[in-house]
């Protein structure tokens, strides 16, 4: 496997990944607490997954060939007026995914040393990519964090829960 295919492969397994982890938590939480908010002035999981959504339609339609901050997009109406049902939020967060897996899909060997732009800035692939592979977890962690925070003592770990590092080892390494 040369250096571009393993590349591809390792980004395309980090953003499952992080989707993953979002929907695990998705799974642990009603419809009302999609929409909690510790305070007024902070993002429901509901306005932080419409922020994701709205970046990734911008950032990887037409990825190749557009700039990455589309015209259409307004940022700011991210932050407004959550998805008002649990299901509204989990089809656009698949249709956010969708279109970064499928721009993934176009790069290959005739393109990867194309330059792209986001916001008018030449970005190399990798740059891109990576600019995205940092952003989209950093949100991923916020939901995380807030899903935690709203189950609290019902809240279901998704890595090795406290205290249990060394069983988790055990088992790993016999």
């Amino acid at each position: 496997m040369n250096f571009q295919e393993n590349y591809l492969k390792s980004v395309r397994s980090e953003f499952l990944r992080y989707k993953s982890l979002g929907e695990k938590t998705f799974d642990q939480l009603s419809e009302e607490e999609i929409h909690w908010k510790y305070a007024d002035s902070d993002n429901s999981i509901a306005i932080i997954v419409k922020h994701i959504v709205g970046n990734m339609l911008s950032r990887w339609t037409n990825f190749l060939t557009e700039d990455g901050e589309k015209t259409w997009r307004n940022r700011d109406t991210e932050f407004e007026g959550p998805y008002t049902s649990k299901s509204e939020m989990l089809d656009a967060w698949e249709k956010g995914w969708d279109c970064l897996f499928a721009a993934l899909d176009g790069i290959d060997n005739t393109n990867f040393n194309s330059k792209v732009k986001i916001r008018n800035e030449d970005h190399s692939i990798i740059e891109a990519i990576n600019r995205q592979l940092a952003h989209y977890p950093s949100h991923v962690g916020q939901i995380l964090f807030l899903g935690k925070m709203i189950k609290q003592q019902d809240w279901v770990s998704l890595s090795i829960p406290k205290g249990q590092s060394e069983a988790f080892n055990k088992k790993m390494f016999g």
